[in-house]
């Protein structure tokens, strides 16, 4: 019987093998869109887990329904301040900033 074995590589290694090291063009562009859907995401799971209509959430925090969705499928960037204010006044809850160097 012949023993299978585990292909699998981290994800670090997958999109150095697709998109380059990091610096490079292509690998810059991908992370930059990977931190456009993650805000995006990051949105939409924490509205759900409030059991919230991104309808709801829009009144909430004074934007649009229209917006909201956008932000959650990254069709729109959000602004920091916008992102703060449908995040504290919205979701009732708080924004962390991380810069690493």
């Amino acid at each position: 019987m012949k023993k299978k074995t585990n292909k699998l590589i981290t994800l670090e290694a997958f999109k150095e093998k697709h998109y380059g090291k990091r610096g490079t063009k292509k690998r810059e562009a991908l992370e930059a869109g990977y931190e456009d859907f993650k805000i995006g995401f990051l949105l939409s799971e924490a509205r759900k887990q409030k059991g919230m209509t991104q309808e709801e959430l829009a009144q909430k925090s004074g934007t649009t329904k229209s917006y909201i969705s956008k932000i959650e499928n990254n069709i729109k960037e959000v602004r920091l301040s916008t992102l703060h204010k449908i995040v504290v006044k919205g979701l009732e809850g708080s924004v962390d900033l991380m810069i690493r160097v």
